[in-house]
C-alpha cells in the first residue's frame, strides 16, 4: 500500500493511496483532496485504517491542527470513516455537510457538530493571493446514497465530485486523457451508480458549471474540458446501460 501526495491545481493537493488488493490486477486508489487556503478544507478523510498515511500525507502540506473544514461526498467509510479522528486531530475543524447527510447520519456520527451547508451556498474559505469560495452542490442518489453531494472550488473551477468517474488502476495524479471509457467499464464492473436517469440528468447539470478540473475520489484527477467529459459520461450512461433498463422495465421488473 502506497500514499503520495501531489499538486493538481493551483494549492490543491491530492492524497493517494492505491491497494492492489483491490480490483485485481489493476488495483484501485483512494483519493482525498486538500484545499490549503486561509480556512483549508480537506474532501474525504478516507478509512478510519488510513488515518496514519492520509494524515501524514496532510502534515507534508500543513499542520494538522490549520485544518478548519472537513467535506465528503456521502456517507461511507472511505468518505468520511476517518472524520472523527480528524476532528480530535485538529480542534479547530468542523464538518461542513448537507442538509441531508447531518439529518439522516451526520449529526449523530459527528465528534462535534457539523455545519450544514444548503443546496447553492458558498463556503467562502479565504486565502490571501487566491480566495476560495467552495460551492456546496446536493446530487441525490448520484452516484449513490439519498445525501450525495459534490463541491466546486470556483477559483481554480475545480469539481470535487466523490466517485464520478471512478475507475481502476494506479494512474498519474492528473492527465488530460480521456477517462470515459475507463469510468464506464468500472460502472460495468461495478455496478455502483444507483439511478440511470438522475445520473445523466446530474452530470448534464454538473457540466453547466464548466469544470477546468475533475478531482475524482477513484483514479487520476482530470484536466481539461470538464464539461464536454461530463456530458460524455451522462451520453455514455445512457448508450451503454439504457438498453439494459429498458429491457428489465419491459420484462415488468420495475412494475409497480
Amino acid at each position: 500500500m502506497e500514499t503520495r501526495i501531489d499538486e493538481i491545481e493551483d494549492r490543491i493537493y491530492r492524497i493517494s493511496t492505491f491497494v492492489p488488493e483491490i480490483a485485481e490486477p489493476a488495483g484501485f486508489t483512494f483519493n482525498q483532496f486538500v484545499l490549503d487556503a486561509e480556512e483549508p478544507l480537506l474532501f474525504h478523510t478516507g478509512m478510519r485504517n488510513l488515518f496514519p498515511a492520509v494524515s501524514g500525507a496532510l502534515a507534508k502540506v500543513m499542520p494538522l491542527q490549520r485544518l478548519r473544514w472537513i467535506a465528503f461526498g456521502h456517507v461511507e467509510a472511505d468518505e468520511c470513516g476517518a472524520m472523527n479522528e480528524f476532528l480530535a486531530a485538529a480542534p479547530h475543524a468542523q464538518v461542513a455537510s448537507g442538509v441531508a447527510a447531518c439529518e439522516l447520519s451526520v449529526n449523530d456520527m459527528c465528534a462535534r457538530s457539523p455545519r450544514t451547508v444548503a443546496n447553492g451556498e458558498v463556503l467562502d474559505i479565504g486565502g490571501r493571493q487566491l480566495r476560495r469560495q467552495v460551492r456546496q452542490i446536493n446530487t441525490p442518489h448520484v452516484p449513490h446514497n439519498w445525501e450525495a453531494q459534490v463541491m466546486f472550488e470556483e477559483a481554480t473551477e475545480t469539481l470535487l465530485c466523490g466517485d464520478l468517474f471512478t475507475h481502476v488502476g494506479h494512474g498519474s495524479p492528473v492527465t488530460g486523457d480521456d477517462l470515459v471509457e475507463r469510468a464506464l467499464d468500472t460502472e460495468a464492473a461495478f455496478r455502483f451508480t444507483s439511478c440511470l436517469t438522475a445520473a445523466t440528468a446530474t452530470l448534464r447539470s454538473l457540466a453547466e458549471l464548466s469544470p477546468h478540473t475533475l478531482a475524482i475520489m477513484h483514479g487520476s484527477s482530470f484536466r481539461g474540458d470538464g464539461a464536454g467529459a461530463l456530458k460524455t459520461l451522462a451520453d455514455g450512461y445512457e448508450s451503454r446501460f439504457g438498453p439494459e433498463l429498458e429491457f428489465v422495465a419491459s420484462k415488468g421488473v420495475l412494475a409497480g
